[in-house]
């Protein structure tokens, strides 16, 4: 639910998951062919994951983070890991990137440069997010919705980013 004024877009568990099918299907009509899916960590996790069960191909990862100040609503410095995790050692051929939104556009831009110049493996390189906010210097081959207003995006579980297991044990402790 976007509020009046554009600023903040408030996403449920099942609104969240309908708009990975959107993608999926989005993909799917491409008729494209990938042989992996390489998700961005933590955003692209939760899609990449559907995604790779949805098209039966490996999922492989890659951490990168720039959201950290003002409890991670202001974008910091980018930090991109040095290696990928994949279940297939080296990550080649047609390659699906997925991540969970392009904001600026900063983070899918270098990382797409790195890919290019240093996994030379990789034959095809094609984007997937869910949204892509009106300011964003990225446009994915693959996307659900456009946010003209740049709205802050309150997903289903950024619940858990202030949550810590002392509270979890208030809370189910009989």
């Amino acid at each position: 639910m976007l509020t009046e004024d554009g600023k903040h877009l408030y996403v449920s568990y099942d609104e969240y998951h309908n708009l990975i099918e959107k993608l999926a299907i989005r993909i799917h009509q491409s008729s494209w062919e990938f042989d992996t899916i390489l998700c961005l960590a933590r955003g692209g996790m939760r899609p990449g994951d559907i995604l790779s069960r949805i098209f039966d191909k490996p999922l492989a990862i890659m951490s990168t983070s720039s959201y950290r100040a003002d409890s991670g609503m202001v974008q910091g410095n980018l930090d991109i890991a040095r290696f990928i995790t994949t279940p297939r050692g080296e990550i080649a051929g047609k390659v699906l990137l997925v991540d969970d939104l392009a904001d600026t556009g900063h983070t899918l831009n270098a990382v797409i440069q790195l890919l290019r110049n240093n996994y030379k493996p990789i034959s095809e390189l094609r984007s997937a997010v869910i949204w892509t906010k009106g300011m964003s210097s990225f446009q994915a081959d693959y996307s659900v919705e456009l946010l003209p207003t740049n709205p802050w995006i309150h997903q289903p579980f950024e619940s858990y980013d202030s949550l810590r297991p002392e509270q979890l044990m208030a809370k189910w402790t009989v």
